[in-house]
C-alpha cells in the first residue's frame, strides 16, 4: 500500500466518500483500530458501506438502531484483506466518539480510524493482519508523530464504552508484522 504524494489517499484502495468527516484541528499523532460487522458476524454485506454513507437499509430489523447515525472511520478492511477508504487522513473522521488518549479528549481530531471487518470474539483474517501491518507501517512512514506507543484499540481511547477490537485481535502477531515489515 502506499498513499499518494500529499499523504491523504491510499492509492490502491478503493475509494468511497463519507460526507461524515470534518476539519482536522490537530496534527496525527495516533492510530486507532475498531471492528465492525453489520449485522453482527456477518461478512461481506454492504451494510458498512451504508453505514459510513449514510445510507443505511434496514433489510434486517437490528439495522435500524444504526439508520441516521452519522459515524465513518478512514479505512476499513475486510475480511479479504480489501482495504476501502472513506475519508482522506488530512479530515477528521467520525470514528471514537467521547475518547481519551494519555490526558487528551477527543480523539478523533488528532487519530486515524482504522476499522476491521470482524468483532470481538471470532478470530482476524491472515489477510487483514497482513494489509493492517503494511497499511500502519507507511502510514507512520508518514506521519512519524504515530509511534508504536500510540497505535491502540478503541477500548483503550473509550474505556467502559468500547471493547473492539476485542480479545480476538492478537495484538502480539500483529506487532510482529509490523517488526518484520520494517526489517
Amino acid at each position: 500500500m502506499r498513499l499518494e504524494p500529499f499523504g491523504r489517499w491510499f492509492e490502491q484502495a478503493q475509494h468511497r466518500f463519507s460526507g461524515f468527516a470534518g476539519a482536522r484541528p490537530k496534527s496525527i499523532s495516533l492510530l486507532v483500530i475498531h471492528n465492525i460487522s453489520l449485522p453482527p458476524q456477518l461478512y461481506g454485506a454492504p451494510y458498512i458501506d451504508q453505514l459510513f454513507l449514510g445510507c443505511v437499509q434496514t433489510d434486517y430489523p437490528i439495522l435500524a438502531s444504526v439508520k441516521g447515525l452519522q459515524v465513518s472511520a478512514h479505512l476499513l478492511i475486510r475480511r479479504d484483506g480489501q482495504a476501502i477508504q472513506y475519508v482522506p487522513f488530512d479530515r477528521r473522521a467520525w470514528h471514537a466518539g467521547i475518547s481519551c488518549f494519555a490526558g487528551e479528549d477527543n480523539c478523533n481530531d488528532y487519530a486515524i480510524g482504522i476499522e476491521l471487518e470482524g468483532s470481538d470474539q471470532y478470530p482476524y483474517s491472515d489477510s487483514q493482519y497482513q494489509q493492517l501491518a503494511a497499511i500502519t507501517i507507511e502510514l507512520q512512514r508518514h506521519y512519524p508523530a504515530i509511534s508504536s506507543d500510540r497505535i491502540v484499540g478503541h477500548c483503550d481511547i473509550a474505556p467502559g464504552r468500547k471493547t473492539d477490537p476485542g480479545e480476538a485481535f492478537d495484538w502480539s502477531y500483529f506487532r510482529q508484522l509490523l517488526q518484520r515489515l520494517r526489517g
